[in-house]
């Protein structure tokens, strides 16, 4: 049996294991977000909260198709306004930052779909989308949108990736940034990782599958 006082000359080293672990997690297994529009509905809702796997990305293995969680590359955001708050819920916060439990409010954060990788000719005309020249199946586009209202046709360069919205409609992605540093693109090393699950609401709970635009299924 433990007893008290070696509990109490244990527990700040158990606290410190516990933030390590927290910490380790954070960096390179899972993270968690908050959804704050509705550019993904309705693969995802305004005020879900998702956990974003981060392991894959360590090696920039990013597929068409995923669902990805990425800093702004260049300006798509406006900027972010202070939070106020008293100082216990300051600390709150920040720990939670610090834990990887909410992500840091300094750092603004978009989710999106990958349709084109590096070498990808994507094109979209009169509505329709194609990949390097094949048509695209796109079950999780938003009910009544069109794959693409706004013409384009790009090719994506190495180390970046094109980003749009399941809804299409009212998704600021890389159709609507093309005059940016990036062309619209989205820089690997901007993607933080991409989204395994919905965690809450309860009514919510779920895998986030990933879904390639040139897939017959």
């Amino acid at each position: 049996m433990m007893r008290k006082g070696s509990l109490l000359r244990e527990l700040p080293l158990l606290v410190i294991l516990a933030l390590v672990v927290s910490l380790l997690i954070k960096s390179f297994l899972v993270q968690f977000f908050y959804i704050p529009s509705g550019s993904m509905e309705n693969t995802l809702q305004i005020k879900d909260r998702v956990a974003v796997n981060r392991l894959p990305f360590i090696g920039n293995d990013i597929g068409r198709g995923d669902v990805v969680v990425f800093r702004d590359p260049a300006g798509w955001l406006p900027e972010a306004s202070s939070v106020s708050g008293n100082g216990i819920t300051n600390t709150i916060r920040e720990g939670l930052v610090l834990v990887g439990i909410i992500p840091n409010p300094a750092k603004q954060y978009l989710v999106k779909r990958v349709i084109g990788v590096a070498g990808d000719n994507v094109v979209a005309k009169d509505q329709v989308l194609t990949i390097n020249g094949k048509p695209t199946n796109e079950p999780y586009i938003f009910a009544g949108n069109t794959p693409s209202d706004t013409d384009f046709n790009i090719t994506v360069p190495e180390g970046k990736v094109w980003v749009m919205g399941d809804h299409r409609g009212a998704s600021g992605d890389s159709r609507v940034h093309q005059d940016d540093v990036n062309n619209g693109m989205v820089p690997l090393e901007k993607i933080t990782g991409r989204v395994v699950a919905t965690i809450w609401p309860f009514n919510r709970i779920g895998l986030v599958p990933s879904h390639d635009p040139l897939s017959n299924k």
